[in-house]
């Protein structure tokens, strides 16, 4: 029985080791397309409400709106005239971020990702599952 409930365990991490790796985004137009909504934590955008523009250059760039207003999240590629918060970076370093291959935090220290506005409202948007 006990080595059942090991390897019963065991399945359930390999399983969800397998699932985070299924959300893994290849290209920022993939991550918002199919991945944000999945990561999207709408209990912890309780009072968020925020407009932010990302700008991403590189082969794969582009520019999205992500709008966070009452617990919900609704993506747009495109420019937004008067976005609450910019994000400026290379696609290369948003998919490192978006991958947990290094932080938001580590990425602005090193000059990575530039941002206009409030930059607490970034880290809203971290903690509700989008960087």
């Amino acid at each position: 029985m006990n080595s059942f409930a090991r390897f019963n365990k065991g399945t359930l991490f390999i399983s969800w080791k397998l699932e985070l790796k299924a959300m893994e985004a290849v290209t920022p137009k993939e991550f918002f397309e199919k991945s944000l909504s999945a990561r999207f934590r709408p209990e912890k955008a309780e009072g968020v409400d925020v407009v932010a523009q990302i700008n991403l250059t590189g082969s794969n760039g582009g520019d999205w709106i992500v709008a966070v207003r009452n617990q919900k999240i609704d993506v747009a590629e495109g420019i937004h005239s008067s976005p609450t918060l910019t994000l400026k970076m290379n696609d290369n370093d948003f998919m490192d971020i978006i991958n947990k291959k290094t932080s938001v935090e580590k990425a602005f220290f090193s000059g990575k990702i530039h941002f206009e506005g409030n930059i607490s409202l970034a880290l809203k948007l971290r903690d509700a599952g989008f960087l």
